[in-house]
């Protein structure tokens, strides 16, 4: 997969994309990052990009014709590349856009280039965006002071999910927010920490009760700490009895 960020500073999305995982799948072809430079394409002696809005207000907007350059030029690099017509999916990280997700990071995991575009100041100039974004994406309700840290973020979920960047792929589906559910807890060596024991059902050897007991902490956990992704949970009929048990005891505790 091809990523390709638009940005004003693009040794920070290098930087932090180049180590750990995935550097490593990096270096070892299973994913590219191209992290491309806006001022690269302003139009004046001094690579400006900004410029005041009009109506006034605070602050300076990012004007459309150097990010419009710069997508011009992904989107040529790309068909030339790959022979094929048509636009390629282009992600404005944005606190108005909608907030993102695992199942959107599955969704952008089948893209073969992902273009990713990082607005600063007061944002940009609303003719581009109306002109190449085909999705506004925001990693929460708060504000940053650009996009570069939210298309790390959204580049890192999504290459989790190409095959061979982990180590074990198997990783990647049992995890927080399969089924839409958060997972289980953990445990390594030693068997006893600060007089802390690992549940013996671990220590057991029975692949199944392992599994269901698993299961029911899945349940537990997300019941307690985010009882919002219940509601549109992947629930079995065994899943659905075990939490209307969690629940009774819950009201029979208050």
């Amino acid at each position: 997969m091809h990523f390709h960020i638009l940005t004003l500073f693009p040794e920070m999305v290098l930087n932090g994309l180049g180590t750990s995982i995935t550097g490593r799948a990096m270096a070892n072809n299973l994913l590219s990052v191209e992290a491309v430079n806006i001022r690269d394409y302003a139009n004046n002696k001094h690579n400006r990009v900004d410029d005041y809005p009009y109506g006034g207000g605070a602050g300076m907007l990012m004007q459309a014709e150097p990010v419009y350059g710069a997508y011009r030029a992904v989107e040529d690099s790309i068909q030339e590349r790959t022979g094929k017509e048509g636009r390629t999916r282009v992600v404005y990280l944005s606190p108005q856009g909608g907030t993102f997700s695992q199942s959107m990071a599955e969704e952008f995991a089948k893209e073969e280039d992902l273009i990713l575009l990082c607005g600063h100041y007061e944002g940009i100039d609303e003719r581009v965006l109306e002109e190449i974004v085909t999705d506004y994406v925001s990693i929460g309700d708060y504000v940053l002071t650009g996009g570069e840290l939210p298309a790390m973020v959204i580049v890192d979920a999504v290459s989790r999910l190409i095959p061979g960047v982990l180590h074990n792929d198997t990783s990647a589906e049992f995890e927080s927010f399969q089924d839409n559910l958060l997972e289980y807890p953990h445990y390594t060596r030693p068997e006893i920490w600060h007089d802390k024991q690992v549940p013996p059902i671990l220590l057991s050897g029975h692949h199944a009760n392992v599994e269901k007991w698993r299961r029911e902490q899945s349940l537990k956990r997300t019941l307690e700490r985010r009882p919002d992704l219940i509601e549109t949970a992947i629930l079995s009929k065994e899943d659905e009895k075990y939490l209307k048990k969690l629940k009774k005891g819950l009201h029979e505790s208050e």
